[in-house]
C-alpha cells in the first residue's frame, strides 16, 4: 500500500510540474486533472470512498468546464496531417489512463469485502454510536457527531464548486467602470 501511495504522490508532483511549466493552457488543465484523479485513487487506497466520490465528481466537472472554456476561447483549428505535439499529447494521455487504471485496479483489488468491518473503531461506532450521541439512528450519529467536521468539509467543497460553476457559466458579465 505504501508503494502505491508513493507512486501516486510522485505522479501528482510530476503533474504539478507539468502544469506549472506547460506553455499550453490545455496541457496544464489536463495535468491538473491527473493530479485530481490521482488524489481520488489515494482516497480509495486509504479507504475513504466518501471523499473519493466527492473528489471524482468535482474533478470531472471542473475538467469539463475548464477544457470547454479553453477550447471555446483560445484554440484554432490547424490542418496538419502529422503533428508531433498531437502524438505526444495522445501518448501522454494513454500513459496517464493506463497508470490510472492500474492504480485503480490495485486499490480495488486490496479493498475489503463489502460490509466487512476492517477497523476496530468501526465496531464501536456500530455497537454504541446511537447511545453515545443521542442521535435518532446510527447513520446520523456517525455522519453528524463522529465525523461532523468531515461532513462539513465535504459540504463546503460542494458549495464552493457549485459557486464556481455558477460564476463561470453566468450569462451577464460584470459592468466595467
Amino acid at each position: 500500500m505504501m508503494t502505491t501511495l508513493i507512486l501516486l504522490t510522485v505522479l501528482m508532483i510530476l503533474g504539478a510540474i507539468v502544469a506549472l511549466e506547460s506553455r499550453d493552457l490545455l496541457s496544464g488543465i489536463i495535468s491538473l486533472g491527473i493530479i485530481g484523479f490521482a488524489l481520488t485513487i489515494i482516497f480509495l487506497v486509504l479507504q475513504a470512498p466518501d471523499l473519493a466520490i466527492v473528489q471524482i465528481i468535482i474533478e470531472t466537472l471542473t475538467l469539463v468546464i475548464l477544457i470547454a472554456a479553453v477550447l471555446k476561447t483560445t484554440r484554432k483549428e490547424v490542418n496538419d496531417p502529422v503533428n508531433k505535439r498531437k502524438v505526444l499529447l495522445w501518448s501522454a494521455g494513454l500513459i496517464g489512463v493506463a497508470v490510472f487504471l492500474l492504480a485503480a485496479w490495485r486499490a480495488l483489488h486490496h479493498m475489503p469485502e463489502f460490509g466487512h468491518l476492517t477497523l476496530r473503531m468501526a465496531q464501536a461506532y456500530v455497537d454504541q454510536g446511537a447511545n453515545l450521541t443521542g442521535a435518532g439512528n446510527l447513520v446520523a450519529a456517525v455522519i453528524l457527531d463522529f465525523r461532523g467536521y468531515d461532513t462539513l468539509g465535504e459540504a463546503t467543497v460542494l458549495f464552493t464548486s457549485v459557486a464556481g460553476v455558477v460564476s463561470v457559466l453566468r450569462k451577464v458579465g460584470r459592468k466595467h467602470a
